[in-house]
C-alpha cells in the first residue's frame, strides 16, 4: 500500500510555471504507476500525465502536451509534474495517483485503475 501527499500548488500568473510534487510512502515506489489528474468544481476528474515505474513509459493529455512534464523520483519516492505556459483553463485541483504493478491493454488515462489517490493541491491561475 502507498499514501500519498501532494504538495506545490499555488497562485500563478498565466504564461508562468509551477511544479508539483506527490511524496509517497512504503516500499517499491518503483513499481508503483503514477499519474496526475486533475478536477475543476462541479466536472469530473480528468487525466493529465502517468508515468511508467521506470520512467520510461510517458504519457500526456493532449491539452498539456509541451508545457507539462511529469517525472519521477523513486529514490526519493516522488513524483513531479513541471506546469509550463500556464492559462486560466489549468487552474484546477490537481491530485496524484497511484496503481502497482503492470497491466498491459490498459488506457492509462482511465481513472478506475488507479487505487491510490492524494489529497489534492490547488493550482490557481490568474488571467
Amino acid at each position: 500500500q502507498v499514501q500519498l501527499v501532494e504538495s506545490g500548488g499555488g497562485l500563478v500568473q498565466a504564461g508562468g510555471s509551477l511544479r508539483l510534487s506527490c511524496a509517497a510512502s512504503g516500499r517499491t515506489f518503483s513499481a508503483y504507476f503514477m499519474g496526475w489528474f486533475r478536477q475543476a468544481p462541479g466536472k469530473e476528474r480528468e487525466f493529465v500525465a502517468a508515468s511508467s515505474g521506470t520512467g520510461g513509459s510517458i504519457y500526456y493529455d493532449d491539452s498539456v502536451k509541451g508545457r507539462f512534464t511529469i517525472s519521477r523520483d523513486n529514490v526519493k519516492k516522488t513524483v513531479y509534474l513541471q506546469m509550463s505556459s500556464l492559462k486560466p483553463e489549468d487552474a484546477d485541483a490537481y491530485y496524484c495517483a497511484a496503481y502497482f504493478g503492470q497491466r498491459a491493454g490498459v488506457r492509462t488515462s482511465d481513472i478506475a485503475l488507479y487505487d491510490y489517490w492524494g489529497q489534492g493541491t490547488q493550482v490557481t491561475v490568474s488571467s
